[in-house]
């Protein structure tokens, strides 16, 4: 019986199977000059997700208009934090700012801070990945005009696999990340 169990134990752990785990990656630098923003510095806030865009499973609307797991396929990262990495490296990259997400790790505060609000992020049944919601930019020394915009974003899914979901959510986040620069551009 005292071998039995370590291997039933083994076999148990074995059939479990292995979650995948998909990055949301920043957008790549783009080749031509960076972005001139009207700050210096920029603090990207923890994005605000739907709590279903909070769970660790990636999540594809079916016909029925429900929102079910892809099975064994989970974010690589929390969801908030590898939004708002992405965002920052992203604006980091592309911009002429310092971008940096909090906590701000620099000793002088941040010139502004820009507040990310979704209220939609799902790989929807018809065949895009939506994204929507709302960004603030607010500046402590009134460095740049204060503002509210919404943004609604759309990209194609290939399919509904992980991996097409994975990238959609990238080139979502990208197109955000551009949307938020070119706000800040003016």
């Amino acid at each position: 019986m005292t071998r039995i169990l370590p291997f039933a134990l083994l076999l148990l752990a074995a059939c479990g199977g292995t979650d995948a785990r998909f990055l949301v990656d920043p957008s790549p630098a783009a080749a031509e000059s960076r972005i001139g923003i009207g700050v210096g510095t920029l603090e990207v806030r923890d994005v605000s997700l739907p709590a279903y865009a909070e769970e660790s499973e990636i999540l594809v609307e079916d016909s029925t208009g429900a929102l079910a797991p892809i099975k064994n396929a989970v974010w690589a990262d929390d969801p908030v934090r590898a939004m708002t990495m992405a965002l920052a490296d992203t604006m980091d990259r592309q911009s002429s700012a310092t971008v940096a997400a909090e906590p701000w790790p620099l000793e002088t505060e941040a010139q502004a801070a820009v507040h990310v609000r979704v209220s939609e992020m799902a790989a929807r049944a018809d065949g895009m990945f939506h994204l929507t919601g709302q960004f603030a930019i607010s500046s402590y020394d009134r460095v740049v005009r204060e503002r509210i915009e919404r943004f609604d974003i759309t990209v194609p899914l290939a399919d509904t696999t992980p991996g097409a979901v994975a990238r959609a959510t990238s080139a979502a986040t990208g197109q955000l990340a551009g949307q938020i620069m070119k706000s800040l551009s003016r």
